[in-house]
C-alpha cells in the first residue's frame, strides 16, 4: 500500500473570516480620505441604481475614488495596503499550528484564499506566503502600471468555480478548458471529501453548502454575537457543519474542531485504502471468469 500523504485543502474567505473588516478599510480608504460607510453607500448605489454587479462597481469606486485623490493603484500600492490589514488573534500562527498537526497525522494541508476582496492587498499582508493559491478580485494594469480594469471579478457564484480548480488541481482562473473537462473522481488532487470551508458571509453560502453537501466539512466564522446568530442559523439551515468564533489560536474551538475534522478525514482516507486492499485481494483469490 503507497504511504502517499493525502492532501487536505483548508479554504478560507478573506473579510470577516481572517480579518475583522472589509480589506478596503485598511489603508486604501483612508489613502483617498473617505469614510467607510460612505464609501460603501456610493458602490451600493451605484450596483443598485444601474442594476449592476456590487463586485464590479466597487471596484470602479476604487478606482474613480483613487484618481479623484491622486492616489497611486500600482501593484506596490495595493501591497502597502495590504501590510496594514488587521487580522483576528491566531492567525498569524495558525498555519504552522495547523500544518504541524496535519504532518503529525500523516496528511498534506495546504491553504487557499477564495475571496471577493482584493487579491494584490492579500499580496501584501504577513501571510500571503502561507497559501497555495490566491482566488480574489484583480485588476488589469496599463503601461505605466497603474491599474484601470477589473481583470478577476468574484461574487457569490464565481467563488464556487474556484472549488472546482482545486478539487481538479488547476491554478489558472483564466482557464476554462480544463475546467470543464472530464476528470474520473480519484483522478482528482483534491476530492471535496478533503475540502474544509471557512466563510461569514453570504458570498461564501453557496461554496459552504456545495462543500458540505459532497462530503467536506464548512465552517461559519464569527466575530461578534450578532454574526454568531447568523452562524447558528446556517448550521440549523443546514448550510454548514460548525459555527466557531474567529480565534484560530492554540486551543480555542475553531483549533479542537480544525483538529477533528482532520482526524476524520485521515480517518475516512485509511478506511477507503483498507476497503480497497481488500477488494484486490478477493478479486486476486477470485478472478472473474
Amino acid at each position: 500500500m503507497s504511504n502517499k500523504r493525502p492532501t487536505v485543502a483548508l479554504i478560507y474567505d478573506f473579510d470577516g473570516t481572517l480579518s475583522p473588516r472589509n480589506i478596503q478599510e485598511f489603508g486604501f480608504i483612508q489613502a483617498i480620505g473617505k469614510d467607510a460607510d460612505e464609501f460603501w453607500r456610493r458602490c451600493n448605489e451605484m450596483s443598485k441604481t444601474n442594476d449592476a454587479n456590487g463586485i464590479l462597481c466597487y471596484m470602479y469606486q476604487m478606482i474613480q475614488a483613487a484618481k479623484e485623490s491622486g492616489v497611486s493603484l500600482k501593484r506596490e500600492s495595493f501591497r502597502r495596503f495590504g501590510s496594514k490589514v488587521e487580522l483576528y488573534r491566531g492567525v498569524d500562527q495558525w498555519f504552522t499550528l495547523i500544518n504541524k498537526y496535519g504532518k503529525e497525522i500523516g496528511l498534506n494541508i495546504k491553504h487557499y484564499i477564495n475571496s471577493s476582496g482584493i487579491k494584490e492587498m492579500v499580496e501584501g499582508t504577513s501571510i500571503a506566503k502561507e497559501f497555495e493559491q490566491i482566488y480574489a478580485c484583480s485588476f488589469l494594469y496599463d503601461g505605466e502600471g497603474d491599474a484601470y480594469w477589473p481583470a478577476v471579478a468574484v461574487d457569490y457564484t464565481t467563488k464556487t468555480q474556484f472549488l472546482f480548480k482545486i478539487n481538479k488541481g488547476i491554478k489558472e482562473v483564466s482557464d476554462n478548458k480544463r475546467i470543464n473537462e472530464y476528470v474520473p473522481q480519484e483522478e482528482r488532487p483534491i476530492p471535496f471529501s478533503r475540502m474544509i470551508y471557512f466563510g461569514d458571509g453570504e458570498t461564501d453560502i453557496p461554496c459552504m453548502r456545495m462543500v458540505k453537501d459532497l462530503g467536506g466539512h464548512s465552517i461559519a466564522v464569527y466575530g461578534d454575537e450578532k454574526k454568531k446568530g447568523t452562524a447558528a442559523k446556517l448550521i440549523k439551515d443546514g448550510r454548514v457543519n460548525f459555527a466557531c468564533k474567529a480565534d484560530y489560536s492554540a486551543g480555542r474551538n475553531m483549533h479542537v474542531v480544525v483538529k477533528r475534522v482532520l482526524d476524520k478525514i485521515k480517518a475516512d482516507y485509511e478506511f477507503g485504502r483498507l476497503l480497497g486492499q481488500h477488494k484486490r485481494i478477493a478479486e486476486e483469490d477470485f478472478p472473474k471468469k
